[in-house]
């Protein structure tokens, strides 16, 4: 029989202390089978377009969730990749019939727990980690200018934290007619997971993050000093956090 985790969960944004507007969004959500879904989405754009975008993406991945069937997990990754681009075309087509919205996109990092298994889909360059017996895991590869520079060869690690193309995003949400995600399933044995905006890991070193998730603290309290840092560290964008840890099992 299929092994079940039960858990606690919390999600929360912030403006940071130097953006003007918050377009970061942040959701988890779980339903009777036990499934647990988690979202974080960074719009781009300016002028409250990355606002509108990141609403949207959210809005619509939530949603589907809410109304999925049960399924194999390899027929839930096939779900997830349409729900995906199905947002894709909504925010692509809102952008591309309204001047207003010209341009607008927005990264997404959702990490899917179902049973003994997680799907983790990314587009951009919001991360999800994973945290069990002291080790702070990256599930995600960024999809930006740098990262791909550092891949090639091209660039050291120290070049890609000063480099001034650091922010340049190789894919997005919205941005283009269709969209390209990364998905991959991999086992889960009821680690943490810590999905996040750039917000976070640009101010917040991943010993730092790991030093607040090894602590006996809520996870909403967890969420809460994890973005105090990122604020007392800078707080030079928008933080997003969504946070599940496990309890017990069935």
């Amino acid at each position: 029989m299929a092994r079940r985790f039960k858990g606690l969960f919390a999600y929360k944004t912030d403006i940071g202390k130097i953006r003007i507007s918050n377009e970061d969004r942040a959701n988890v959500l779980t339903n009777f089978a036990g499934d647990v879904f988690l979202l974080i989405c960074d719009g781009m754009g300016g002028q409250n377009k990355g606002d509108y975008a990141s609403k949207m993406a959210s809005d619509h991945l939530s949603d589907a969730f809410k109304r999925k069937r049960k399924m194999p997990v390899l027929f839930s990754k096939i779900w997830l990749r349409r729900v995906l681009r199905e947002a894709n075309a909504l925010i692509y087509d809102e952008a591309s019939s309204k001047p207003a919205y010209e341009g607008m996109g927005t990264t997404v990092v959702a990490v899917y727990i179902q049973g003994q298994h997680m799907i983790v889909a990314n587009i951009g360059d919001s991360r999800a980690y994973k945290y069990g017996l002291g080790r702070l895991e990256r599930l995600t590869q960024d999809q930006t200018y740098v990262d791909f520079l550092y891949r090639t060869g091209k660039i050291d690690k120290a070049e890609m934290e000063t480099s001034p193309d650091r922010h340049i995003l190789m894919n997005a949400l919205g941005v283009y007619p269709s969209c390209s995600p990364d998905i991959k399933v991999l086992p889960y044995n009821g680690e943490a997971i810590l999905c996040c905006s750039d917000g976070l890991y640009n101010n917040v070193s991943e010993a730092e993050i790991r030093a607040v998730l090894s602590t006996d603290e809520r996870p909403d309290q967890k969420v809460a000093s994890l973005i105090d840092e990122a604020n007392g560290n800078g707080g030079s964008d928008n933080i997003g956090i969504s946070y599940w840890e496990v309890i017990g099992h069935d």
